[in-house]
């Protein structure tokens, strides 16, 4: 079974959970012994984990013919891919794009970030998969997340091969409804494209069915999951260096994440537990506000705001922590409050959040409803029982919830797209 994929990020350069998704659900996916799976980013940096996936940058895959040597393409490209890979690219080069902006090896620039200049970066990509998809053979075409639809479009146009879509997220989620026209019609156009739709909660699937107008048999959920901790992670020592209760918020500080709600709380602890300390990891458009407002509620010296973490810095924050919060407005699934319980932090989710559907052990909220937010940070650091319990059930929940499950339901939507096609 020979998976074209196209996503947007990939480990260990991520700017959010779409390449800790992708990451786990094709790890998982690849302990299928037929599985073969290509994997497609704007802009590799050459140290991804490839042992179980071949990942492509799309920014060396060449749209306009340049008369190069093999000893230059390796010294350029080596790095990153088998440099015969470019010429065969070169071969499928299926339009005239020479009024494009290209560098020495005819390839186009992406930022594999985020930039302001998305939507050209989205379009400049759905071009780059035409030469793709006429190079790598391929049986299903599986697209993660808006920004790669209409690569996946263009692929299923050329190949005639089935095209799943995974939504991640909708713009419903990411904008509390105000959503952008421009997004929203291209999320809409992949998913009437696509022969399967893929969601990470049934919530998600809710959204699609009744925002997008899509038929419920096309679209089946396939809850996210977690990586098993590495011997690296599990060695990493409890650096709490207080005695004081540490509450945890980490994540995007934007509208959608609801801050505002965890230091609302926050002041509503302190007047209990004036020993309680809090963090909020991230970054985000709101940061400056919640400092803000941390300040107005007179809590600045309980708050420390941390800025972006990544990596192994994420699990040295979670084992300092007694109490993970994750209190967004609208979350698809939410992996972070996983990831906290099977570091033994029990955890506080909004019920607005697909990994809700899921958790058993995982303390549940109304994300507005402050009062019942901070009533549960209270408890779990009041009463050592509770605390244990929820440390103990947690990680026994989570540690079932593997990726290698998730990846069996999607060979199944892929085995049954390929037999209706």
């Amino acid at each position: 079974m020979k998976a074209l994929m196209f996503g947007w990020e990939f480990p260990p350069h991520i700017l959010g959970g779409l390449g800790t998704a992708s990451y786990g659900l094709t790890r998982g996916m690849a302990l299928q012994p037929d599985m073969d799976i290509t994997f497609c980013i704007p802009k590799p940096w050459g140290d991804e984990d490839q042992s179980f996936l071949k990942i492509i940058g799309v920014n060396n895959v060449p749209i306009v013919w340049r008369d190069v040597n093999m000893d230059y393409v390796k010294e350029r490209l080596g790095k990153f891919m088998d440099p015969q890979l470019y010429f065969d690219f070169r071969n499928n080069i299926y339009a005239d794009f020479s009024y494009r902006h290209v560098n020495d090896l005819g390839c186009l620039e992406f930022s594999g970030r985020y930039p302001d200049n998305l939507l050209e970066e989205i379009n400049n990509y759905s071009i780059v998969a035409g030469v793709i998809a006429r190079t790598i053979p391929c049986d299903v075409i599986h697209a993660h997340d808006w920004l790669t639809y209409p690569a996946g479009i263009h692929a299923k146009q050329v190949t005639g091969k089935p095209l799943v879509i995974h939504v991640h997220a909708t713009d419903y989620d990411r904008s509390r409804g105000n959503v952008n026209p421009d997004v929203y019609n291209i999320e809409k156009n992949g998913m009437d494209h696509a022969d399967h739709i893929i969601t990470v909660s049934n919530l998600t699937r809710q959204t699609v069915i009744e925002k997008y107008h899509q038929d419920p048999a096309k679209v089946t959920t396939v809850h996210n999951a977690v990586e098993p901790l590495s011997p690296e992670i599990l060695a990493i020592p409890d650096k709490k260096g207080v005695k004081d209760k540490v509450i945890t918020f980490l994540g995007r500080i934007t509208m959608q994440k609801g801050p505002e709600y965890f230091v609302e709380a926050a002041a509503k602890v302190l007047k209990r537990a004036p020993h309680a300390r809090f963090i909020m990891a991230g970054s985000g458009d709101m940061m400056d506000q919640m400092i803000r407002l941390a300040a107005s509620r007179n809590i600045s010296d309980r708050f420390h705001f941390t800025g972006f973490m990544r990596g192994k810095q994420v699990y040295e924050v979670l084992k300092a922590s007694d109490v993970y919060v994750m209190p967004s407005v609208s979350e698809p699934f939410g992996i972070s409050p996983l990831e906290a319980m099977q570091c033994g932090v029990p955890s506080i989710i909004s019920k607005q959040s697909g990994c809700a559907e899921i958790l058993n052990y995982a303390m549940k909220v109304d994300y507005w409803d402050i009062e019942a937010l901070a009533d549960a940070m209270y408890s779990i650091i009041t009463y050592s029982a509770m605390h244990e319990f929820l440390k103990v059930e947690g990680k026994r929940e989570v540690d079932e919830i593997k990726w290698e499950y998730a990846g069996q339901k999607v060979r199944r939507i892929y085995d049954m797209v390929i037999g209706n096609k």
